[in-house]
């Protein structure tokens, strides 16, 4: 038994995301390239469903009914066709989609464009592209190019999906009227008032009620009202105007589904060429948008499913388009609808509690018998309780958390352009506008930048809004000209970039000021590096170009302003500074000052919450004291998010050992008998210094603090040597040298020694705690997770889990 990591690639998401073995894959190669295949398992293995994914595929199932049917019509397709894309998305891209609990069919997000297809160039030929588009997938998915799709802009998505919402709920309104929807929202909007002057009684009573049913049932209180939220209130809504409408014998327009023998199968596309081309091109982009979006938040529902992970991961998106493309083809060529991810069915899906991709598949068994056995059933659904049904889906699209999101963003005018442009013009006419739009505001924001002087008795302040560009550089030295000579002044970049022209402008200024007798500050919001010609950390978050560092090995002494300090706070701290280097405190305070100017104001509302209510973290983060190791950036976690303990070497010593050490395991009970973290990570990194002393001294012996604590890690140096213990590896690669391999089975024995706390293995065996291995390469800024899989026969294997943000995989 070996173990093995492997490098935490987002772009390359390991067969744990997929319900299979984990695979290695080799740092050395490019970005995304394909893994090696597992090692082999057993050839017959019996296939295994879960209860929990037994359970949700039904809930699945009798969600996914009602909603192909209504998609269908609102489309003007088959009504078979969308029971054909339901079953083929269960089936076929669960079984090869890279998001295991994404659930496929027949999307609302598909409905313009496939109803414009139809209305173009009829049905057989929309079933051909929709097999071109299937095949473009594939194409790309081989270019493993998933993660270009999610580079546009939220704004144009969500525009997009609300420009969809608004036609679906226009059209079908005039089928939940009694009438018949027109090929256009213009022309649609132009015929309600005599829709409305023209309705029909029965048809507006069953939308009614389906749309009271829809949003009622949700909202019945108690704890009748928990045991009947178990059936989706789709199916609910549907059922209840079905039986109605069926007792009280009204006359309206019901399901027809014909025979299964005269089903319509894919034509060869037929029309002009460059139409056909943009409606595969149009066909594509909506369906790879909305599945890859669809699959990256369905990883954020399992993440936040209460209780311990599940052994899916993280989605490969590259493999999720593959099994989308494939979906598009088998659906195509069978006569059925475009098949994407489907939000509403994948939600149903995660909150159901499955646990692997089996629960999609087995929903796409039942609509296959549903479809067979359920014909006489099915034809008793009103077609006014679809449409009301597909209408509130279409309402629901146009989301208002999107709105308030875009609007704090400020990019209201590319999600408003995108949304006209779909409902006037179409999907890929709106999409192109609001991708045009997008970039004119990222261009107009980098070109725009403001910059303001100011005197504060006596400290002159230059405050530069905005990205620094030689754009700005004219109106930067007019800024910088009204500082008088001799004073102290601040210069205040509050952006991300500064280009060549700027820094060498701000270089210039600073020196003569500096010259004269004056003192120059540079502070900003973000902590940069240190700049050999400033003498000073650069904090405008800009790294300077290569002339511009210093030499390899050379640090240059701190240069202090003069006789300016802001105060008693920087006194004092220049004083607490004791006789180190006589700038350590000033730049100390200078952070501080930073933080309290520029980052608390963002900060204090959630600080202040987190006040209130006292810390919640999910995970106990036990990582080295190295200074190296910045766990809030190689985890990107906030406040509040981890209980972090550090110690030399991230040691943990057993329980009641000689020379043990109690806060190590007092932090442990804490956080896991009072704070009820869900998750354990122990962390090592590249060049501990702790296990380079082991190595050197061979014994962690000595009678100094330090020498008595590294005595902790002589099980980890024995580890190493004992051939007959499990070995660890770096998947991709060979460990460089004995240190690295020393703090790789370090991690793995620290494990151990966690397992043998009280309350850890209580929580263990309880089902409500996951230990986690990581190793953190500094040199390569470089993440690896352990994962322990299964599959060898000599037992377990550590591999790696691809994925930046699995820290609560099981160890």
């Amino acid at each position: 038994m070996s173990s093995a990591c492997v490098p935490t690639h987002p772009e390359s998401l390991g067969p744990a995301q997929s319900g299979a073995p984990a695979e290695a894959t080799s740092p050395r190669r490019t970005k995304g390239a394909d893994r090696p295949p597992s090692p082999p398992t057993s050839p017959r293995r019996r296939l295994r469903i879960e209860g929990a994914d037994l359970s949700a595929s039904v809930s699945v199932f009798l969600i996914a009914l009602p909603l192909s049917l209504g998609i269908a019509l609102a489309t003007g397709a088959p009504l078979q066709a969308g029971l054909v894309a339901a079953a083929v998305g269960g089936l076929v891209a669960g079984r090869l989609g890279g998001c295991p609990l994404q659930v496929s069919g027949p999307a609302a997000g598909l409905t313009v464009v496939t109803a414009d297809l139809i209305h173009r160039y009829g049905w057989r030929t929309t079933c051909g592209i929709t097999v071109l588009a299937g095949l473009a997938q594939l194409g790309l998915g081989c270019l493993r190019v998933a993660r270009t799709a999610l580079a546009v802009s939220p704004a144009v998505v969500h525009g997009m999906l609300a420009g969809i919402g608004i036609t679906i709920a226009v059209a079908q309104l005039h089928i939940v009227l009694g009438g018949n929807p027109q090929s256009s929202v213009p022309a649609n909007v132009r015929a309600l008032p005599a829709q409305l002057a023209n309705v029909h009684p029965a048809a507006v009573t069953m939308s009614a009620l389906t749309l009271t049913l829809l949003f009622g049932w949700p909202r019945i209180p108690g704890r009748a009202g928990r045991l009947l939220r178990t059936v989706p209130a789709a199916l609910v809504a549907v059922a209840g105007a079905t039986a109605t409408a069926s007792l009280t014998g009204l006359t309206l327009p019901r399901v027809d589904l014909p025979s299964w023998s005269s089903h319509a199968l894919a034509g060869l596309p037929e029309g002009p060429v460059l139409g056909i081309v943009a409606a595969v091109l149009t066909t594509t982009l909506v369906c790879s948008v909305q599945s890859l979006l669809g699959a990256v938040a369905v990883d954020k529902l399992v993440v936040g499913r209460p209780g311990p992970q599940s052994r899916v991961g993280r989605s490969d998106l590259n493999r999720e388009l593959l099994g989308q493309g494939a979906a598009n083809i088998v659906s195509g060529a069978l006569g059925g609808l475009p098949v994407a991810g489907v939000a509403v069915r994948s939600s149903a899906n995660v909150q159901s509690g499955a646990v692997s991709r089996n629960s999609t598949m087995l929903h796409g068994v039942f609509v296959v018998v549903a479809a067979l056995l359920m014909v006489p059933v099915l034809d008793l659904v009103p077609l006014a309780s679809l449409a009301a049904l597909v209408m509130a889906v279409g309402i629901q699209m146009v989301s208002l958390h999107h709105i308030r999101t875009v609007t704090r963003h400020r990019e209201v005018a590319v999600y408003a352009v995108t949304t006209l442009g779909v409902v006037i013009l179409g999907v890929l006419e709106g999409v192109l506008l609001g991708v045009a739009v997008a970039v004119a505001v990222a261009l107009h924001r980098l070109a725009r930048t403001r910059i303001t002087h100011e005197d504060e008795g006596g400290v002159h302040r230059v405050h530069v809004r905005g990205q620094l560009t030689f754009l700005a550089v004219p109106r930067l030295s007019r800024a910088l000209h009204l500082v008088p000579q001799g004073v102290h002044a601040v210069v205040e970049l509050d952006g991300s970039f500064m280009d060549h022209a700027a820094y060498e402008s701000l270089r210039d200024w600073r020196r003569a000021h500096t010259a004269q007798g004056g003192s120059a500050e540079l502070t900003g919001c973000r902590v940069g590096v240190r700049s050999p010609e400033y003498g000073q950390e650069s904090e405008h978050g800009h790294r300077p170009e290569p002339g511009h560092r210093p030499e390899h090995g050379h640090r240059p002494e701190p240069r202090l302003s003069h006789g300016h300090g802001p105060g008693l706070l920087r006194s004092g701290l220049a004083r607490w500074g004791g006789g180190g280097p006589a700038g350590a405190g000033h730049e100390l305070a200078r952070g501080i000052g930073a933080f309290q100017r520029d980052t608390a104001p963002l900060v204090r509302e959630e600080l202040a919450r987190l006040a209130r209510e006292g810390q919640r973290p999910s995970q106990l983060f036990l990582t080295c004291a190295d200074s190296r190791l910045v766990t809030s950036m190689i985890t990107s976690s906030g406040p509040g998010d981890l209980f972090v303990v550090r110690n030399v070497g991230n040691l943990i010593p057993l329980p009641g050992e000689e020379n043990g050490d109690d806060s190590v395991a007092a932090a442990i009970e804490y956080a896991v008998d009072v704070l009820k973290v869900r998750s354990i990570t122990v962390c090592g990194h590249s060049g501990c210094g702790a296990m380079q002393a082991l190595l050197s001294s061979g014994s962690g012996g000595g009678t100094t603090p330090l020498g008595r604590w590294l005595r902790h890690g002589l099980p980890s140096l024995a580890r190493l040597a004992d051939d007959g213990l499990p070995g660890v590896r770096l998947a991709g690669r060979p460990a460089a040298d004995t240190a690295e391999r020393l703090c790789l089975a370090n991690v793995v024995q620290q494990l151990e020694h966690l397992r043998a706390h009280d309350s850890v293995a209580r929580a263990l065996a309880a089902g409500e705690l996951e230990l986690q291995g990581m190793y953190f390469h500094v040199g390569e800024a470089q993440a690896y997770l352990l994962r322990r899989a299964e599959g060898e026969r000599e037992g377990e294997v550590f591999e790696g889990v691809p994925g930046a943000e699995e820290l609560r995989s099981p160890a």
